[in-house]
């Protein structure tokens, strides 16, 4: 797992794409993918706007990104989640050892398991930025 502890804590701000005023769940993914050392397309849809978001996400995710299986998982890998719909309408990226960091309204950044029970249910698929074979 690479070091995205600085981040953790840092408030939700729809649209947020900076540390100091707070991330969006994408907002937030760009920002570990930098840490990285990986400079990803940026996209905008507002947070809670479930269909522009899925919309978003369905538009540039065959052009940009390739779907891999879980037992692909290379650090990092953007995870698409569900929340009470069938649509994708939030991202996390996986950061090794079985966990991924994501941002959220009211929690802010925070990391969790992606197979704990409150997660597992709700992830849709896992995308890698075309061309990126990183390892875990």
């Amino acid at each position: 797992m690479f070091s995205v502890k600085d981040l953790i804590g840092i408030p939700f701000k729809d649209g947020g794409r900076d540390i100091k005023s707070g991330f969006d769940c994408y907002g937030l993914a760009v920002a570990v993918y930098k840490k990285a050392g990986i400079e990803i397309p940026e996209y905008y849809a507002p947070a809670f706007d479930d269909i522009a978001v899925n919309n978003q996400i369905e538009k540039v995710k065959s052009v940009e990104w390739e779907q891999i299986d879980r037992n692909e998982l290379t650090v990092p890998t953007l995870v698409l989640f569900s929340f009470n719909s069938h649509l994708c309408n939030h991202v996390g990226v996986y950061i090794g050892n079985g966990l991924f960091i994501h941002c959220r309204n009211p929690i802010g950044v925070n990391i969790d398991r992606i197979d704990s029970p409150a997660w597992r249910h709700r992830i849709r698929a896992f995308y890698r930025l075309k061309g990126e074979g990183n390892n875990e």
